[in-house]
C-alpha cells in the first residue's frame, strides 16, 4: 500500500532534484502549450501538451503542500506554489481560449 508519509519525506529529502526537473519542465510545456495555440495546431496536440504541463503543475502543488505541512513557509514555497498554479490557469486558459477560437467562423475576404 501506497505510504503518503514517506512520499512526502522523500518529496522533501529529494527537494532539490525534485524542483530543478519541475520547474523548467513546467515552463516548457505551458510555453508549449502557448505556441502550439498561437500556431492554431490541432486540439488534440493542444490538449497532449497541457495535460502533460497539467500534471506535472500539480506535482509540483504536491510537492509545496508538502513542505507546508510541517510547516516551512518561506518566500520559495510560495514562489514555487505561484509558478504551478499558474502554469495551471495557463494551461486551462489556453484549451478554453482555443476551443472557443475554433467555434467562432473564420471570415475570408474574397
Amino acid at each position: 500500500m501506497l505510504d503518503l508519509n514517506s512520499l512526502a519525506e522523500f518529496s522533501r529529502a529529494n527537494c532539490v532534484s525534485i524542483c530543478a526537473f519541475l520547474v523548467p519542465a513546467n515552463l516548457l510545456t505551458t510555453l508549449l502549450t502557448m505556441i502550439l495555440v498561437a500556431l492554431h495546431r490541432p486540439s488534440h496536440y493542444v490538449w497532449q501538451v497541457a495535460g502533460i504541463g497539467n500534471i506535472f503543475a500539480s506535482v509540483m502543488v504536491l510537492h509545496v503542500y508538502t513542505w507546508f505541512m510541517i510547516g516551512v513557509v518561506m518566500a520559495p514555497t510560495y514562489i514555487l506554489l505561484w509558478l504551478a498554479l499558474t502554469c495551471l490557469v495557463v494551461n486551462v486558459g489556453a484549451i478554453v481560449f482555443q476551443k472557443r477560437y475554433q467555434q467562432t467562423p473564420q471570415h475570408s475576404n474574397g
